[in-house]
């Protein structure tokens, strides 16, 4: 249910985010800094425009954030019949549209704190977003573990082959490998110095 792009990139901005963090207040490793949150924000980009021609999953219209849907999917974990979704459940969704925006806003504000805009409220405001993504990550985190047990499947080994448990005509019809591929490329390029970054 899950192509490749969508499983790249999901693994590639945890990975950003968390090379980000973990760098974040070095002046040492600012240089890698950047280059994870300049990462991160090229991610988002083509995450958005995925969203706009990849598969069914991966659309932005098939997430449809709705904190009302989401408690409601919440609750059923705790009932005998929880409710099943083939791709991103309700829940997932709102985590991930609140990623993509705190990840945006975040990376845009480093790029502004990198290039010395604004003063000490923009790289204060950098680390309040820093630290709101952290904080939403550990409830996707918990929300993860939370949703597998209920199931019974493994959600994130799901985000690394794409298949989750449904009926035939629940799947996608292809992987997208060659896409996959390119975004791999692209931040290749991005961490070896291959194309340019700010």
């Amino acid at each position: 249910v899950f192509d490749l792009p969508t499983r790249l990139f999901h693994w590639l901005l945890a990975l950003s985010f968390l090379g980000a963090y973990v760098t974040g207040d070095s002046e040492r490793w600012r240089d890698l800094h950047a280059l994870f949150g300049y990462t991160a924000l090229v991610l988002v980009v083509f995450r958005i425009a995925w969203g706009l021609v990849g598969t069914r999953y991966a659309r932005l219209s098939a997430l449809r954030p709705s904190p009302r849907r989401a408690f409601a999917y919440l609750r059923s974990l705790f009932t005998r019949t929880p409710e099943h979704h083939a791709g991103h459940n309700p829940a997932g969704s709102l985590a991930i549209v609140a990623l993509l925006v705190l990840t945006l806003a975040t990376s845009l504000v480093g790029l502004a704190t990198l290039n010395e805009l604004g003063g000490e409220w923009v790289a204060e405001l950098h680390e309040g977003l820093a630290n709101a993504m952290l904080a939403l990550v550990l409830v996707h985190v918990a929300g993860v573990i939370v949703g597998s047990l209920a199931h019974g499947e493994n959600l994130p080994l799901a985000m690394m082959t794409g298949r989750k448990k449904g009926r035939p005509d629940e799947a996608i019809s292809r992987p997208f490998a060659l896409v996959g591929i390119a975004l791999l490329l692209l931040v290749v390029a991005l961490w070896t110095g291959v194309l340019p970054r700010p």
